[in-house]
């Protein structure tokens, strides 16, 4: 049992600066839940949820945040980001955020299309020469053949490649899951394997936004990481989002956990680290799930694109491309992991709210984590919901019952109160 995905806009907090970083000048008010709509009795509920499910070992801790018109009416932190030495959990404790960098992985993109640097309906094998041998297997041993047209940047965007994704067993069997030291090595492995399927026919989670790492790499002429930092991180005030993480990071970083058949939480592990440090950069930036982050950090972002692509005074995306990452272009083709949804540029966007999506409006849009974490963004009503953990083993995380039980106890807090 995990709450489904909770909540919330942004917190801004004056987080310490990391490198060349410099904090945030401008943050978002936190405010009593009541000044923005939210029902103190209701979170109170919702947060004795949180506490009890630590205590029934479903997780070890925990970050959650509610937002609404630019101001944060609840966050609260529960649990310990480490069993072994007992660390509590608190508003900067670090996560693995793994998939929720795929929207942040949008962004870099999109703000190379507000430059010119490409068209959606370009070929990938424009940039990536790799992609010009792409070829279709229909069925286990069949015969390659011609795509009925070539792989675009559009569908890396809507996971409509027709690419395998790297727990694949095809990728196993092509030991394309075995560690790559760069993004082009790693481009290299995948394109030895053929699509599964002709271009936009299928949604199918893949390794097309890793893909698009090397491309913003190739069209920005800097590595991707780099270009997080300075076009995205910067701007943004966010002080704790990276792919490598210094000591202080890493003393913070909430360990991932399993749960065992005795009901024991045991450490989990982090596939993309290879069994690495997090601190380590003997590793390429793995646009697809290779970041951390922090509740505040991720609440800035999702501001950003609930104020169509404006935050902290900078300009991160044009208001008609962020629109883009709220309106669905993958028409009638099945997406996502639960019922009702539909692609967006980057993200899953609510078409018709059902199960795990019934607490949002239709167009909200957002991502989660392979461990647990999730990130809604309501534009009818303004909000933005967020949860943290770190638990592997959760099966289907996105239609898991702690994210959506969480989520439903944020909206009726909401809903139960006077707007404001």
């Amino acid at each position: 049992m995990i709450p489904r995905l909770v909540t919330a806009a942004l917190i801004v907090l004056a987080l310490n600066g990391v490198g060349a970083r410099q904090p945030s000048s401008q943050t978002l008010p936190r405010v009593a839940p009541d000044a923005i709509g939210l029902a103190p009795a209701v979170l109170d509920e919702a947060s004795a949820l949180l506490t009890q499910l630590v205590a029934d070992r479903t997780i070890a801790g925990a970050v959650a945040a509610v937002a609404r018109h630019g101001r944060i009416g609840y966050q609260h932190a529960v649990g310990v980001q480490d069993l072994a030495t007992g660390a509590p959990m608190s508003e900067r404790s670090l996560f693995r955020i793994y998939s929720m960098a795929k929207p942040i992985t949008a962004v870099a993109v999109m703000m190379l299309y507000d430059e010119g640097k490409f068209r959606l309906d370009d070929p990938v094998q424009r940039y990536l020469p790799e992609f010009a041998v792409a070829r279709v297997v229909d069925a286990p041993g069949g015969t390659p053949r011609q795509p009925v047209r070539p792989v675009t940047i559009e569908d890396l965007l809507l996971h409509t490649s027709g690419l395998s994704h790297r727990t694949s067993d095809l990728y196993r069997t092509l030991a394309v899951r075995s560690r790559a030291d760069s993004l082009p090595e790693f481009i290299g492995k995948i394109t030895r394997a053929p699509l599964m399927e002709d271009p936009h026919t299928r949604f199918r989670y893949s390794e097309g936004t890793t893909v698009l790492g090397r491309l913003v790499e190739i069209w920005s002429g800097r590595p991707f990481d780099l270009f997080l930092e300075r076009r995205v991180f910067q701007p943004l005030g966010m002080t704790d989002t990276a792919f490598y993480l210094s000591e202080d990071q890493n003393k913070r970083l909430s360990k991932t956990y399993k749960r065992t058949t005795e009901g024991k939480l045991e450490v989990g592990e982090n596939p993309i680290l290879h069994g690495r440090s997090p601190t380590d950069r003997e590793r390429f930036p793995a646009a697809n799930g290779g970041l951390f982050s922090t509740a505040g950090d991720y609440l800035k972002f999702c501001q950003m694109l609930l104020n169509n692509g404006e935050f902290n005074g900078h300009r991160i995306l044009k208001a008609d491309t962020v629109r883009a990452f709220r309106t669905i272009h993958t028409g009638a083709i099945k997406t996502g992991f639960t019922p009702g949804n539909g692609w967006g540029v980057g993200c899953c966007v609510v078409r018709e709210p059902q199960g795990p999506t019934a607490a949002l409006s239709a167009g909200s849009f957002g991502h989660g984590g392979a461990h647990g974490t999730q990130a809604w963004i309501d534009p009818t009503n303004n909000r933005i919901y967020l949860l943290m953990i770190q638990r592997t083993n959760i099966g289907n995380s996105d239609a898991g019952d702690l994210r959506k039980t969480f989520q439903d106890e944020a909206a009726a807090a909401l809903n139960k109160a006077p707007t404001q």
